[in-house]
C-alpha cells in the first residue's frame, strides 16, 4: 500500500483528508469522531482511510489488557473494579491506536464478542469466558467499514450494535451469551465508512436514517481533474514504481509517518484547551432553530468540527470561515437539498461576516415578524445534479493561503 503521505491530494479528495486528520485528533482526546466518504467506484475513499492507519499514534493501556483498557480509566470488566495500586502492579505497555476493519462477511459475535472457545475447549482448565469482538478490540481507536450502504441493507443486527455504539460518545456496547451473564462495555471508538450512493442499494440515508445520522459528517469524494495528477497516480501504481519502493530504505517513509504522528500528538493537546467563542455558538444555534434541524448531533458536530479545523489550518482561535467550511460536511445527509441550496446561497450573498453579525445584532421589533435570516433564493431541485448538491466543500470553501 502507498504510504499516506505519498497519496495525492487534489480538489476532489481534500475534504476527506482533512477529516481522517480530524478523526484522529478527536479520537486521541477520547472523542470519537464518526466521518463517512462517499463517492464514485474507485476514486481512493478506502485507500486514503486504510493508508492513514500508518500514522496513528501510540496509546498506553494496561498490559495485556485485550479491551485496551486506559490505565487512567480502565472500564473492561477485568479492570474496572481494581484499585489505582492493583492497576499499577499490572504495569503498562504502548501500542498503535487501534484500527481494525468490520467485512461484510462478520458475524454478531465477530463484532460484539462470543464465548472464547478455546479457553471453553482447554483440556486441563475449561471455562466459559467472553471473547470481545471487534469493536471492544477497537476502544481508543478507529473501525472501518467499507461499502457501509451495502452492510446496512444486508446486516440489520450489526447496524443496530453500530447504532449503539455510535450514538453517544462514549458509546456502549452489550454482549450477551447464553449461560454467561449480560457484559455491557463502554466503547469510545471512530467510526470511518466509505460508500457509493449512486450504486445499488442507494444512499445510507436512504436506507437506515438512523445510521447515516449518527455520522458527524459526510464528504463526497470527487475525481481528480489534473492530467499531472492523474500521470503520476499511474506512475505510482505500476509495477516498476512498486519494486522500486519496495527495495527503498523503510525508515524514510517511518519517518514521515513519524512527522505525522508528532503533529497529531500536538494538535490534540490544542484540541483540548481551544474553545469557540460564544458569539460563533450563537450562529450554529440559530441555524439549527431557523432550519428546523431534527438532530442536536448535527450542531454538536459542527461545533467540534469547527475547532479542529482551525487547529490544522495554524490557527490561534476559531474563525467565521472555520463554522461555514462545516456546512455542508456536517448537514449535506440531514437536510433536503433544497435547504442546503438556501443555507449556501445566503452565505454566498450576503458574505459570512455580514451573516454572522445580523445573527449577533439584529433584533425584532413588535410589528415584525422573524427576521428572514435565510432568504428563500435556492436553485429549484430538478435543476441540481446530486454530485453538485454533495460535493459543496468548494462552496463555502474560503480563498485561503
Amino acid at each position: 500500500m502507498i504510504p499516506f503521505y505519498k497519496l495525492e491530494r487534489y480538489e476532489g479528495n481534500e475534504a476527506l483528508f482533512e477529516l481522517v486528520m480530524m478523526s484522529i485528533v478527536a479520537s486521541m482526546v477520547g472523542e470519537p469522531l464518526h466521518i463517512h466518504a462517499e463517492g464514485l467506484r474507485g476514486t481512493g475513499k478506502t485507500t486514503i482511510m486504510r493508508a492513514a492507519k500508518g500514522i496513528l499514534p501510540n496509546i498506553i493501556r494496561i498490559k495485556g489488557c485485550v479491551y485496551n483498557c486506559d490505565p487512567a480509566a480502565p472500564h473492561c470488566p477485568h479492570h474496572r473494579n481494581m484499585s489505582k495500586d492493583e492497576i499499577a502492579s499490572l504495569g503498562t505497555e504502548e501500542i498503535p491506536m487501534p484500527f481494525l476493519e468490520i467485512s461484510h462477511s462478520a458475524k454478531v459475535g465477530t463484532v460484539a464478542g462470543s464465548v472464547d472457545l478455546a479457553r471453553l475447549t482447554d483440556a486441563s482448565r475449561p471455562e466459559a469466558q467472553l471473547l470481545p469482538g471487534l469493536i471492544p478490540q477497537a476502544h481508543r481507536g478507529i473501525i472501518f467499514i467499507d461499502e457501509i450502504n451495502r452492510l446496512a441493507d444486508t446486516s440489520p443486527e450489526i447496524t443496530d450494535i453500530l447504532l449503539d455504539v455510535m450514538g453517544n460518545k462514549p458509546g456502549h456496547i452489550q454482549i450477551e451469551e447464553a449461560g454467561l451473564p449480560v457484559v455491557d462495555i463502554t466503547v469510545s471508538v471512530s467510526v470511518w465508512a466509505a460508500s457509493n450512493p449512486d450504486e445499488d442499494p442507494g444512499p445510507v440515508e436512504e436506507i437506515r436514517r438512523q445510521l447515516s445520522d449518527r455520522f458527524d459528517m459526510v464528504c463526497y469524494m470527487g475525481r481528480p481533474n489534473s492530467v499531472d495528477i492523474l500521470a503520476q497516480m499511474l506512475k505510482e501504481n505500476s509495477h516498476q514504481w512498486k519494486a522500486r519502493a519496495q527495495k527503498m530504505d523503510a525508515s524514510v517513509d517511518e519517518d514521515k509517518n513519524e512527522a505525522y504522528r508528532k503533529d497529531i500528538i500536538k494538535w490534540a493537546g490544542l484540541y483540548e484547551k481551544t474553545d469557540m467563542p460564544d458569539f460563533l455558538r450563537n450562529y450554529i444555534a440559530r441555524i439549527y432553530i431557523k432550519h428546523n434541524l431534527e438532530s442536536i448531533r448535527a450542531i454538536e458536530a459542527m461545533q467540534s468540527g469547527a475547532i479542529l479545523h482551525s487547529i490544522l489550518k495554524g490557527r490561534d482561535k476559531v474563525a467565521i470561515n472555520d463554522v461555514t467550511h462545516m456546512i455542508p460536511l456536517v448537514l449535506k445527509h440531514r437536510v433536503d437539498s433544497d435547504t442546503m441550496v438556501r443555507m449556501i446561497n445566503d452565505v454566498d450573498s450576503k458574505g459570512v461576516k455580514d451573516g454572522i453579525l445580523s445573527f449577533k445584532n439584529k433584533r425584532k421589533k413588535d410589528n415584525e415578524g422573524d427576521p428572514d435570516y435565510f432568504p428563500h433564493s435556492a436553485t429549484p431541485l430538478k435543476d441540481i445534479r446530486r454530485s453538485d448538491l454533495v460535493n459543496t466543500e468548494k462552496s463555502l470553501t474560503p480563498n485561503e493561503g
